[in-house]
């Protein structure tokens, strides 16, 4: 039904790349193919190798470097009329707002994205841009609102076979069910989600499936072990294709895992790697929830009460302002969790939070 996942934010010379070359390999092709672009005054291949830059510098996790990319595409694309790898670039540029938090800023540059691609003919950049709509409103927890488009999405990319597209709203359909407690029903779609990527040779949708999977099995199931050898797994093709992002929230989802097991300076540690990773590439939602990680793990190995308040409340304030509701509503279950009451967090408030 499906056949082998492609990447089609590779383009112009780079169409030969695979959805599972190394981003070192991306950027440096791209890289080349870019320059030799700009020197030869051809701007739609500039636009289009650009694009590979971007997505790699984005993926690698470094952002600023990502943000010029987009931008000096997305100046190529107009430069050459080519309305199609304008919208790729902002496609570009609205991913990585999503991934630095900039919630609002990624839901105008993705709705460009949308409208232009639409106009300009090219519908794959349309539904790329929909996805990435889809995902940040998932993202921020308004999983009613974004659970149609998620649908509607997935059965789009069904009746085209394309296997990345289904392995991608597989996943955050079963990312919505599982942060609703349904537990069995997302299982059944991570686990559809991680066969299609398997036999479609989508390496990194079979990592962030087994991410999910490892996450049921162990808040389900209580089977500390299977979780942490399916996280193992993914590790092992985050690292090989040097996905930060994903290798990150591998970590936490690790963290989480030893957490719910009691393992909590196991899990302490594996917060504090995550927590440096997803800052060091300015991802503003992994930052807060590996912050929300280790502030309860260092509450479990006897922090100070004060402290776990403090931390939680400037938390929850630093959520709120970003627009994470989904991640606020889990401060709050933190607070319930510790038996925190609002007199002491209203004294948090007026206190310096202790060090991390």
């Amino acid at each position: 039904m499906y056949g082998k996942a492609v990447a089609p934010e590779y383009q112009g010379a780079l169409t030969d790349l695979s959805v599972n070359s190394s981003l070192a390999d991306v950027l440096d092709l791209g890289t080349a193919e870019l320059r030799r672009a700009e020197r030869d005054g051809a701007h739609a291949e500039a636009a289009r190798s650009g694009l590979a830059v971007a997505e790699a510098h984005r993926r690698l996790g470094q952002v600023e470097d990502a943000d010029r990319a987009w931008k000096a595409s997305y100046r190529a694309g107009r430069a050459a009329g080519d309305g199609g790898a304008m919208a790729w670039a902002l496609w570009s540029g609205g991913t990585l707002a999503r991934q630095r938090g900039a919630f609002a800023w990624a839901r105008r540059l993705l709705g460009l994205a949308a409208d232009l691609g639409e106009r300009s003919g090219e519908r794959l950049v349309r539904d790329y841009a929909l996805a990435g709509l889809a995902e940040t409103g998932r993202i921020q927890g308004d999983h009613e609102e974004v659970r149609r488009l998620h649908e509607q999405l997935l059965a789009e990319a069904r009746r085209r076979g394309e296997a990345r597209h289904t392995v991608w709203a597989l996943e955050g359909i079963a990312q919505i069910h599982r942060n609703a407690g349904e537990f069995d029903r997302a299982f059944a779609l991570f686990e559809e989600a991680a066969e299609i990527a398997e036999r479609a040779d989508d390496r990194r949708g079979h990592a962030w499936a087994l991410r999910g999977l490892a996450d049921i099995v162990s808040a389900r199931d209580g089977d500390t072990g299977r979780a942490l050898a399916l996280l193992s797994r993914a590790e092992t093709t985050c690292r090989a294709m040097r996905l930060s992002s994903a290798l990150a929230y591998n970590h936490k989802m690790r963290a989480n895992v030893l957490y719910r097991a009691a393992r909590y300076a196991e899990a302490r540690d594996r917060y504090r790697e995550a927590l440096a990773e997803f800052e060091a590439m300015g991802e503003a939602r992994g930052t807060a929830l590996a912050r929300l990680g280790l502030t309860k793990s260092l509450a479990r190995l006897g922090r100070d009460r004060a402290e776990t308040a403090a931390e939680l409340d400037a938390l929850a304030h630093e959520l709120e302002r970003i627009g994470l509701r989904h991640a606020r509503r889990m401060v709050s279950a933190a607070q319930e969790e510790f038996g925190l009451t609002a007199a002491e967090a209203d004294a948090a408030r007026r206190a310096p939070a202790g060090p991390r």
